[in-house]
């Protein structure tokens, strides 16, 4: 390494994968919680086909996406210098109007910003010109990120009005502890969002070393290599699930958590990674299970049918991973 890498080094490095996942999970989850608000739409533009709240949501979920590439692409400087990147985040807070998101979006790209730019006199000083240069690239689309939610920091919301109805019998079967259940659903997709990227770019690492075998010099392909997308293309699906069910959380007026449980695991081997991985999505099939259950016993439909689709995924997932540990 022709750059000497200290661990205080590493550790600024690291404030910024926890931001980044941080503001990763911020921005999905207030897309999610967008369908909530898409409700308080002013009375003459309900026959528009799209309004203030639906773009904001597709600005949300794009920029929310953009933020965990910027994760994966830190955390992959970071195994490439020797460290190990973390898999925890800062501190989450989701708000409750579009105005709301915006601020606090405004909040987490200056404090972003920042850091950033601490990081990149860091990495000049240091003589790291390729993390300065990542780091020069992404705080310029995180700037851009910032002027696009200042546009919305005024955005006058539509109030809500306490209903004086009574509850519909309907909507009685949503109590506390069926929310606490499907939360213990998004945990476990939180988790596996952050458990797999993490692998995955500590896979890149790995996929530069020397191949083993004369197969794998011959086909310029390595196990890390296959193990690496198979983790993409995992951690694409579970982000699709995450935004599912936090969203059905939010149309029957709960809060979607944002706590990983259990807490990521990251392994230091391709095997490591893929037995981790097949008990994590192990244990996910037998919560979905449980969820299923449940919604069928409570009379709800739509959510029992969102997760008969999602846990079809989750064993395909179980599946690919149990064809390398077996």
């Amino acid at each position: 390494m022709a750059v000497k890498i200290s661990p205080d080094y590493i550790d600024l490095l690291n404030k910024a994968v926890e931001r980044e996942i941080q503001v990763s999970l911020q921005y999905i989850l207030q897309h999610a919680k967008m369908e909530k608000l898409v409700r308080r739409t002013l009375p003459e533009n309900i026959l528009l086909e799209k309004t203030t709240y639906d773009a904001v949501g597709k600005i949300l979920k794009e920029i929310s996406i953009q933020e965990m590439k910027h994760a994966a692409t830190i955390m992959e400087r970071i195994y490439y210098l020797g460290g190990q990147a973390s898999t925890k985040s800062g501190k989450i807070t989701i708000g409750d109007s579009l105005s709301e998101f915006a601020k606090l979006g405004v909040k987490a790209e200056e404090e972003a910003l920042t850091l950033y730019r601490q990081i990149i006199e860091t990495a000049a000083k240091m003589g790291d010109w390729e993390t300065r240069e990542i780091f020069e690239k992404i705080y310029n689309e995180e700037e851009g990120h910032l002027f696009k939610f200042q546009e919305y920091t005024k955005f006058q919301d539509e109030k809500d009005e306490p209903s004086k109805a009574a509850l519909p019998e309907w909507r009685k079967i949503y109590t506390t502890d069926y929310f606490d259940l499907l939360n213990k659903a998004v945990s476990a997709e939180i988790t596996g969002i952050i458990q797999y990227t993490n692998q995955h770019e500590k896979m890149a690492f790995l996929e530069l070393r020397m191949k083993n075998t004369a197969l794998e010099a011959i086909s310029e392909n390595n196990k890390a290599a296959v193990v690496s997308k198979i983790l993409k293309d995992t951690f694409m699906q579970e982000m699709d699930h995450l935004e599912k069910i936090s969203e059905r959380i939010y149309l029957l007026e709960g809060e979607a958590t944002f706590k990983p449980d259990p807490l990521p695991v990251i392994g230091n081997t391709a095997q490591d990674f893929l037995v981790l991985d097949h008990a994590l999505e192990s244990s996910a099939i037998t919560l979905y299970r449980q969820i299923i259950a449940e919604a069928l016993k409570r009379g709800d439909t739509t959510t029992r049918r969102m997760f008969e689709d999602i846990i079809l995924q989750e064993e395909n997932h179980f599946w690919t991973f149990d064809d390398f540990v077996r």
